[in-house]
Formats: C-alpha cells, sequence, structure tokens
C-alpha cells in the first residue's frame, strides 16, 4: 500500500511539473525568464525517485510519461525541494483543514483576509 501511495505522490508531482512547464513558457511569451522551477514537496521518497537515474523495481509499472519530472530534475530544469508537511502550501488547495491551519496557510501565501477588513 506505501508504494501505492509513494507512486501517486510521484505521479501528482509530475503532473505538477508539467504545469509548471507550461507556465514557464507563458512567463517567457512575457519576457520573464526562469532558469530553474522550485517544486516543494513533503515527501522524501518521491525526491528520491526524483533524483535517482536508476529505474527501481517498484515503479516499474508507472508509465513511462510519468517519468517526465526524473528527466527534468537531472537536466538542472526542476529544482525539487523538501518542506516539511506543516508548510505545505499546497494543503490549502488539496485538503480539508481546520480554521487555525487554513488561516496560517492562507497567510503564508499572502491571500488577505476580506473579513477583517473595513
Amino acid at each position: 500500500m506505501r508504494n501505492i501511495v509513494k507512486n501517486a505522490e510521484y505521479i501528482a508531482a509530475g503532473s505538477c511539473f508539467a504545469q509548471s512547464v507550461w507556465l514557464k513558457q507563458q512567463l517567457s511569451d512575457f519576457g520573464l525568464n526562469l532558469y530553474r522551477i522550485p517544486l516543494f514537496c513533503d515527501n522524501t521518497s518521491v525526491i528520491n525517485l526524483t533524483r535517482n537515474p536508476v529505474q527501481h523495481s517498484i515503479t516499474k509499472h508507472i508509465e513511462i510519461r510519468h517519468h517526465f519530472i526524473k528527466d527534468h530534475v537531472n537536466n538542472g530544469d526542476c529544482e525539487i525541494q523538501f518542506v516539511v508537511s506543516e508548510k505545505q502550501l499546497a494543503d490549502l488547495f488539496t485538503k480539508p483543514l481546520n480554521k487555525k491551519r487554513f488561516n496560517f496557510l492562507r497567510t503564508e501565501l499572502g491571500i488577505i483576509d476580506l473579513s477583517s477588513v473595513t
């Protein structure tokens, strides 16, 4: 079961990076060039999979298209960094949160609380 979750997060990280590449291209059309896209991940197993060029037996069933991120990490186009789960900003968009956690992540993203503005 752990491998399934790890592989699902690996595939999700690849999908996220693919969207980032699209956004990078859009920004370059406006004259803003990014050279290395940072990607923050709270799963060390996923980070290790992206950095290791060797195919593991636990990932042999993953379709080749999902290894898109591994190629870009090895080429230096993507910089995947560890972030502790408590500071994973993506949780704001992907998980149900209690009010305290929601407000913390909202503040970290710089989103203004309009209910407190008069």
